[in-house]
């Protein structure tokens, strides 16, 4: 593996599984318990103050990538909210899901419940019961909410991805008209592959040599935009200005997230689980999909710096032959990893502006679900301003941890305005500022401030319904 793939695979990892990081060490003569083995070949870990106040947070964790994990079981997206909510007295507990690695969603529902049941008979039934989780892991608390009411108070959703199923055929998009665009010709199978690691190579490498042109990066930049992606990536810097930067940037996420997670190196392992291809691009509007996309104007420019034509692109994408998804892999995509909106409990969802590994158009998506078939004054939604995915430092997960319960015990909701929460935030002090550059092969982490804000997501690109 060349160095500028081994740093595209350390991007993939940090971009799908988000802010992963080993949990800050005990300190000395701390008193809590703490549970660690095994429930039905799913590992679990549970820690327990002395003085426990009664709530537990169960925590669900994101997208392991086989063979990398964390070297201890999350139990929050940050280390420093985990040691904040013992020192608080809340009991913590997560399952790393049977078989750990993949979209392990199906299992997760499972797991979780199971170890929840273990807690009750073996720890004490909960006061309070609060789902928390963080991409994968936040429609997996959303779904353990839906299908257990009764059994959760709260629900914290933090950069979710609330219908995966619709991002399998967003990714199927922006891959599709790579492939149609820069390689019409080639024998890449884009689902259903019969050389996964073979058509891997060969997307990869012609997008690479895309990368070499303006031309090309224009047609990447069209492909980032069928998927809504912004342009903008870096946690640690602003959001940029110029379009060349933001080009880059959207690039980064196109090529890091899509073309190596949900390319055909990544499709056997989604296909096994849903017995076939869940994806389709069939009946869709590549053109009308562009028109309605907040990229539009940042391709515009792509075309005319790199003297291509936009419409004769169109066209093609137009004319090439669609791709039909399995049925039965399809409803299986529907049942376990789309959230039905239905808010036995109250939900509160984080995004940040700049995530392109799951986008906000997520959050947009589940709230119109809520507003069908639930109750939206269940629900608040939070957006903090900062390129990455799962971005967040400690003080803004904790702030957002404590709107929650708020509401659980009062009934109402506090204020969510963002001035109230960067406030509240900044007053934990600067010990739970650090956030992760997801996009850094060392990922290394630099104190920021919070930062919650207004903003209104485009719409999701591809919805399941």
């Amino acid at each position: 593996m060349t160095t500028s793939r081994r740093t595209l695979v350390t991007v993939l990892v940090a971009v799908l599984l988000g802010a992963l990081f080993t949990a800050a060490p005990a300190a000395a003569g701390e008193r809590r318990r703490t549970h660690e083995g095994t429930i039905d070949g799913a590992d679990y870990l549970v820690k327990v103050p002395k003085r426990w106040n009664g709530t537990l947070v169960l925590y669900s964790h994101g997208l392991y990538v086989d063979p990398w994990k964390p070297s201890q079981i999350m139990l929050a997206t940050r280390p420093e909210t985990e040691s904040w909510l013992l020192d608080q007295g809340y009991a913590l507990a997560a399952s790393n899901y049977k078989g750990t690695f993949g979209h392990a969603i199906e299992e997760a529902l499972t797991d979780q419940v199971a170890l929840l049941d273990w807690f009750e008979a073996n720890v004490g039934k909960p006061r309070r019961t609060i789902t928390s989780g963080m991409s994968m892991g936040a429609v997996i608390s959303l779904k353990l909410a839906e299908n257990n009411p009764g059994r959760f108070d709260g629900v914290l959703a933090q950069c979710g991805e609330y219908d995966a199923h619709g991002t399998w055929n967003s990714a199927l998009d922006m891959l599709f008209a790579l492939k149609t665009l820069l390689a019409p010709d080639a024998d890449i199978d884009l689902v259903r592959p019969r050389d996964p690691q073979a058509a891997q190579a060969a997307l990869e490498a012609v997008v690479a040599e895309a990368q070499k042109t303006d031309a090309g990066r224009a047609r990447i930049a069209l492909a980032g935009a069928l998927g809504t992606i912004p342009g903008w990536a870096l946690a640690h810097e602003p959001e940029p200005a110029a379009s060349a930067d933001r080009l880059a940037q959207q690039a980064m996420w196109v090529t890091g997230a899509y073309l190596y997670g949900y390319g055909p190196g990544a499709r056997p392992e989604i296909e096994r689980r849903a017995g076939g291809n869940p994806s389709s691009n069939t009946g869709i509007d590549y053109r009308r999909q562009l028109v309605r996309s907040a990229g539009l104007d940042l391709v515009r420019q792509a075309y005319r710096t790199g003297g291509a034509d936009l419409e004769a692109d169109l066209d093609r994408l137009a004319a090439a032959p669609r791709i039909s998804a399995d049925p039965k892999a399809q409803a299986y995509m529907q049942h376990f990893t789309v959230a039905r909106g239905t808010t036995p409990s109250p939900v509160l969802t984080t995004h940040t502006t700049g995530d392109g590994g799951a986008v906000a158009g997520q959050a947009r998506w589940y709230g119109d679900q809520v507003r069908r078939n639930g109750d939206p004054a269940l629900l608040r939604q939070t957006y903090v301003g900062r390129g990455g995915h799962c971005s967040f430092n400690a003080a803004e997960e904790i702030v957002l941890l404590r709107t929650l319960l708020s509401r659980v015990d009062t009934g109402r909701w506090p204020s969510a305005e963002p001035r109230r929460l960067t406030a509240a935030a900044n007053a934990l002090g600067p010990d739970y500022r650090l956030v992760p550059e997801l996009f850094d092969p060392q990922g290394k982490e630099k104190a920021m401030p919070p930062s919650f804000t207004r903003f209104t997501p485009a719409p999701h690109p591809r919805p399941s319904h």
